[in-house]
């Protein structure tokens, strides 16, 4: 039994024998810590004709990356980068800090390989020398990224078989499940994904739901008064709001109501992090993120100017095997990216709900101070997919623990679909609330419920 497991430990060493040779093999960061892990980037070409390629970077585990899983992590926007906003600002191993990198103590990559993908083509360092394509859709989105798996496992063969995990946040409730989808179907004629979960991170997933329920939200928190708040949900619905919006047909009434909304709630409250002081400098240069309202809900966080003076310096570029092509900088949003906006009124649940049934692993998890994809909406999504598939609650409501502390709350239907709130966690759940999001991407990494009592 002892030579077996000594042959089994040489075979594996071999299978994932550092890859010092390997033409994506990040050296060193400028400023950056010392590490034991290996970190990879580059480009994976997706389309050989019109040239399009998609940056990523990768960061294998802190410890036995090996035997850990591999988790593909998605920003939304549409348009945002996880390079910049997953990676260096959420739940990555370093964050900008002038010319130099810190670390994060409570980086993703101490329970997985970490995968993060620039996409579509135009968001980042991600291009195409081809723009005879006017625009991006959901459907152009999910066939890249298949492609990019695809080939990205001839770079990185050795993870082929590793446990898959697909996680992001936002408009990545349109990417993941649709990726998904395409991998299951995939691998109906040829086993290549070895899928095991998706995790979304306060995503939209229905959009009449996920929308509407902002009214309450603002409401609730003392955002509007009484009165915007009837106007509100009376004169304003969102199930035809997109539509309407570009079609030049949004009622006069519900303009009103929706600059009263702006004025009542303030331009000084970050709409994606309730509680959170804004950062005064960067109120007038804030990141773009889909909203049909052009000139509300914006990122604002100071840390983002860190990270786009940080990834636009030339040595950092050249470090990471990045360059720029047709555009003049890097930013955390892209602004050449025409994507379809009508997409976001597809709804997605659906075909979450048929990757339950395929027995891959579902959490949808929100940070509770988040106003634009609110709780409540994502809450009642989980709960009436789960009638619709007649799963038994196997967890009932109740709180979950990260060491002494609450760490939000939980529910678990059937053995696939489970939904948990981050406590104090902002729209980007791992930035605001690291330690806590940790935790919970841990367990849903292991298949266990979350933590039901604390730790000393």
């Amino acid at each position: 039994m002892a030579m077996v497991i000594l042959l089994c430990f040489l075979v594996c060493f071999m299978h994932f024998k550092p890859s010092v040779s390997h033409p994506d093999k990040i050296i060193q960061l400028p400023g950056q810590p010392h590490v034991g892990f290996q970190q990879f980037s580059g480009y994976v070409t997706v389309d050989d004709k019109k040239q399009k390629g998609l940056f990523y970077y990768f960061v294998e585990a802190e410890t036995s990356p090996a035997f850990k899983p591999l988790v593909l992590w998605l920003n939304g926007g549409p348009g945002c980068s996880s390079l910049g906003v997953g990676a260096f600002s959420e739940n990555g191993p370093f964050r900008p800090k002038g010319p130099v990198l810190i670390r994060n103590e409570h980086s993703w990559n101490k329970e997985a390989n970490m995968l993060y993908l620039e996409t579509p083509v135009g968001v980042g360092f991600s291009y195409s020398t081809d723009t005879s394509y006017v625009t991006v859709d959901d459907q152009m989105t999910a066939r890249d990224n298949l492609v990019f798996l695809r080939r990205w496992f001839l770079k990185f063969p050795q993870y082929r078989n590793s446990s898959l995990f697909l996680t992001g946040e936002s408009y990545a409730g349109h990417y993941i499940p649709q990726l998904a989808k395409l991998m299951v179907e995939f691998n109906k004629k040829e086993k290549l994904f070895n899928l095991k979960g998706i995790a979304l991170g306060n995503p939209v997933l229905e959009y009449a739901t996920d929308f509407n329920s902002r009214a309450e939200y603002f409401w609730s928190h003392g955002l509007v008064s009484d009165t915007t708040y009837m106007m509100f949900t009376s004169m304003c619905n969102y199930s035809r709001y997109v539509s309407e919006y570009y079609r030049d047909s949004l009622s006069p009434v519900c303009s009103k109501v929706m600059s009263q909304v702006s004025r009542e709630t303030s331009r000084f409250v970050d709409k994606y992090d309730v509680t959170l002081d804004v950062c005064i400098p960067a109120i007038l240069s804030q990141s773009k993120v889909f909203s049909p309202q052009q000139n509300a809900e914006k990122i604002d966080v100071c840390v983002e100017d860190e990270i786009v003076n940080y990834l636009n310096q030339k040595d950092v570029q050249k470090a990471l095997h990045a360059r720029l092509i047709g555009v003049n900088k890097w930013e955390v949003c892209s602004n050449i990216l025409d994507y379809e906006l009508l997409n976001i009124e597809l709804p997605t649940i659906s075909i979450v709900g048929t990757l339950v049934e395929e027995g891959i692993l579902v959490l949808v998890y929100s940070g509770d101070q988040d106003s634009v994809i609110p709780l409540t909406g994502s809450r009642s999504l989980v709960h009436k997919l789960a009638k619709q598939l007649r799963l038994n609650t196997t967890v009932p409501y109740r709180v979950w623990f990260s060491g002494q502390q609450v760490g939000g709350w939980t529910q678990v239907y059937g053995n696939s679909l489970s939904f948990a709130t981050v406590r104090g966690a902002s729209h980007e759940a791992p930035f605001s609330q690291p330690e806590r999001s940790l935790v919970l991407f841990k367990s849903f990494l292991e298949g266990k419920p979350l933590p039901e009592l604390f730790s000393t």
